[in-house]
């Protein structure tokens, strides 16, 4: 229709039956869409319904995507705030464990935070301390708050870290170092916006540094006022340090001398063959050891001459041990060297004639018989004994036996050679080395020097003495090959020399019976000295009897045996001679009366009142002379407790004579306090009755030369009348020695003698079994006594 309409060609009649179509159309139409709509709108109300439910599930799912999202950002969130609590408390732990307080300065804020550990350095509790930036800048000393205000208003100092010492003040007032970290923070004008760090405590640190500093000046005030010289070194020895002592040594200013290698300023050599000694140092730095450079070393001063030093390297360490250095100290030893340069020759001379002595002199002797080369050579030996040293040391003293001494020495240097060593041997006795002499030679020295000393006069103020030498000399190549045996072989003949007159020479022969003689008492000294100190001698005892009525006290003499090593008894006279002429005697002597003071104070304390009457004990002639021998005497009496007035001290005529004034003094201190004395062996010297007046004695015993043969002889029975006589005259009782015969005994009552000794009485015995025998007496006659 709309076709043919366009066309033109629409036909009315045809619009009938369109319009009729399209109504059935519209009818069918009609039933359809109704269908439609219907089935469209149970499908819409089916979809709403699903969509509905799709998105009530979409909802739920949602909800539930969201409620689990949301569980997981709760639990992210509380993990987050758990490691940021850990944290936190990871932070104020490792703030508040260590010694460090923290501060924090908001400038634009106007806030300043300190934390506690901060308030408790400056003896604050926590919370105590509010500050205001004002006040903050208060906290700190005086002197370094300036130091701070200068870090926060100049802007020179910029945007970056800063580290500062400075002193805050406590809470009690007091002054305290700490040390400040942190950094800055300023804007584009260069004014400071934020600024915060650490304080550190350090005044342990500060108080270590002051004490460290004033080690350091007082080590180096002592190292400049020590004598010794002191250099330290670096590791690759390098000067780091001299002393005052050491600038003057060496004569190197610390200035020049610091980093010099140390061999340039200590330079030192061998004095005797100039080589340069061996490096130390190297040892002491990479050893670690201490090395002394000792001997004969001089030090090479850069303008003087050498100088002797002694030195020693030692390293110096750190407190781990190792090696930082080295430290040399040295002195100047030439004043020591020329000490022991002269302590050296004092120990090999002798002071008073400046000749070698005893030891130098057997050194000498000793390097003569052990030089091989020197076997078949000719040594000689001279022993040289002054002869009138006694009489001018005794009677001008000993100033003037000194000088008699040194001009004696000078005399016997000129008949030497010049090889030829004299030396002082000890007292009045020189000894000679004669090497590669023969004995011809020999002989024609000695005798030079016996008579050049016998030509001299020897002058002390207004008197006058000739003087001599006896000289004993040993040929090595037929005589002794050690030192001890030439020695001893020179000593014997010179005391050969000396009994055969004086002022003569005695050669020494191996068969020499005189000789022998003398050799057999210098073997004595060694038997003594083990005698004595094994304890191997004894005490015997002889009476004294009474010969008239006056003398009515019991009296016994204690003499002194040798037990040999064979258990035998030796007699006195095999070995006195010996111990008198090498001064073994004082010894002895000591023995006997300890020994014999021990026996008497036993002896009284076992027999109370019945004990002997008086004890008589030999003291030798070097016994008296020895100046503690007295004390040693008054000693013994306290110890043992013995009564003085038990004791009678006998001393010969001839030690009497020799040491009057000894034997004077000695006599006085003891009689003084009750002992007695005798004078034994009187009449055997020429001026025994010019003596006797000066010596107050009790006893004077006639020597037994002129009692054994008075009956016999008339002039010894004229001799001991004429001493007891005497002896009467002058207040003292006679004791008369060797009486072997009842003839003698007789002559000696008739005479007037008081006592008696001798084998015609009573023979020796052991000392303990006579007083024993004694005391039985005394009680014996005791009781006869009581029973009449």
């Amino acid at each position: 229709m709309r076709g043919a309409i366009a066309a033109g060609t629409f036909d009315p009649r045809r619009a009938d039956g369109a319009n009729q179509r399209i109504r059935v159309i519209d009818l069918r139409l009609n039933g359809l869409e109704r269908a439609f709509s219907s089935t469209l709108g149970e499908a819409s109300r089916t979809a709403t319904t699903l969509l509905t439910a799709f998105n009530a599930l979409v909802a739920v799912a949602l909800v539930l995507l969201a409620l689990l999202r949301a569980r997981l950002i709760m639990r992210q969130r509380g993990s987050f705030e758990a490691a940021l609590h850990a944290s936190e408390e990871r932070f104020e732990r490792a703030v508040s464990d260590s010694n460090d307080g923290i501060w924090d300065w908001n400038v634009a804020a106007d806030e300043i935070y300190m934390s506690p550990r901060f308030q408790e350095l400056l003896g604050y509790t926590p919370g105590e301390l509010s500050v205001t930036p004002t006040s903050f800048l208060s906290l700190f000393h005086p002197e370094d708050r300036a130091r701070m205000m200068r870090l926060v208003g100049e802007p020179s100092h910029g945007t970056g870290p800063f580290e500062l010492e400075l002193r805050m003040l406590l809470k009690r007032g007091e002054a305290r170092w700490f040390q400040a970290r942190g950094r800055t923070v300023r804007d584009a004008a260069g004014q400071l916006v934020r600024m915060g760090g650490s304080v550190t405590d350090i005044e342990y640190r500060k108080q270590t540094e002051a004490q460290l500093f004033a080690e350091k000046e007082r080590a180096e005030v002592t190292l400049a006022s020590i004598a010794d010289a002191v250099i330290t070194v670096d590791m690759q020895g390098c000067i780091e340090y001299l002393n005052a002592v050491a600038e003057r040594l060496t004569e190197w200013p610390l200035a020049e001398a610091k980093g010099q290698p140390l061999a340039s300023v200590f330079a030192v050599v061998e004095e005797t063959t100039g080589r340069t000694v061996g490096d130390k140092l190297d040892r002491a730095l990479h050893e670690g050891a201490t090395m002394h450079l000792e001997g004969d070393i001089v030090l090479l001063r850069r303008a003087s001459a050498p100088i002797a030093v002694d030195a020693s390297v030692a390293p110096i360490r750190d407190r781990n041990g190792h090696v930082q250095g080295a430290v040399l100290v040295f002195q100047d030893m030439s004043r020591e060297r020329q000490y022991a340069a002269r302590l050296s020759h004092l120990a090999s001379h002798d002071a008073l004639t400046g000749l070698p002595n005893r030891r130098e002199f057997e050194n000498r002797l000793r390097g003569a018989l052990d030089r091989p080369q020197d076997a078949n050579y000719h040594h000689a030996v001279l022993y040289l004994d002054v002869d009138q040293f006694k009489v001018v040391n005794d009677t001008c003293g000993h100033a003037a036996g000194d000088e008699m001494l040194r001009q004696v020495s000078n005399l016997l240097r000129p008949g030497l050679r010049a090889g030829d060593t004299i030396a002082r041997l000890g007292g009045d006795e020189f000894g000679v080395l004669l090497e590669h002499c023969p004995p011809e030679p020999a002989l024609r020295i000695a005798e030079g020097l016996r008579r050049s000393v016998a030509d001299f006069k020897f002058t002390w103020g207004t008197r006058s003495f000739s003087t001599s030498v006896s000289i004993g000399v040993v040929n090595m190549i037929d005589g002794p090959r050690t030192l001890e045996d030439a020695l001893a072989a020179a000593d014997a003949a010179c005391y050969l020399a000396k009994d055969k007159g004086r002022n003569r020479i005695q050669v020494y022969h191996r068969r020499d019976t005189e000789v022998a003689v003398r050799h057999g008492e210098m073997e004595w000294v060694d038997r003594l000295q083990r005698a004595l100190s094994e304890d191997r001698f004894q005490l015997f005892a002889q009476p004294i009897r009474a010969l008239n009525a006056a003398a009515t006290q019991t009296h016994i003499e204690v003499l002194v045996r040798l037990k040999s090593e064979r258990d035998e008894i030796v007699p006195p006279m095999a070995f006195v001679p010996a111990a008198e002429r090498y001064n073994l005697m004082p010894a002895i002597d000591r023995w006997v009366l300890r020994h014999a003071f021990d026996i008497l104070a036993e002896n009284r304390r076992r027999d109370g009142a019945r004990r002997p009457g008086l004890c008589a004990i030999n003291l030798s002639g070097a016994s008296i002379n020895d100046d503690s021998f007295l004390d040693f005497v008054l000693a013994e009496f306290v110890r043992s407790g013995l009564p003085h007035e038990l004791v009678c001290f006998e001393i010969t005529e001839t030690t009497a004579v020799t040491s009057l004034s000894k034997a004077a003094e000695f006599i006085a201190a003891l009689r003084g306090l009750g002992c007695r004395f005798a004078l034994d062996d009187f009449g055997a010297g020429v001026s025994s009755f010019s003596y006797l007046k000066h010596l107050p004695v009790d006893f004077v015993k006639i020597d037994g030369s002129f009692v054994r043969d008075m009956a016999q002889d008339p002039v010894d029975r004229a001799m001991v009348q004429a001493i007891h006589s005497i002896g009467r005259v002058m207040g003292k009782q006679t004791i008369a020695e060797s009486v072997e015969t009842v003839e003698i005994l007789d002559l000696l009552r008739v005479i007037g003698v008081d006592y008696a000794q001798g084998y015609g009485i009573a023979r020796p015995e052991s000392f303990e079994r006579m007083l024993e025998d004694q005391v039985a007496e005394l009680g014996a006659a005791a009781l006869r006594s009581a029973s009449d």
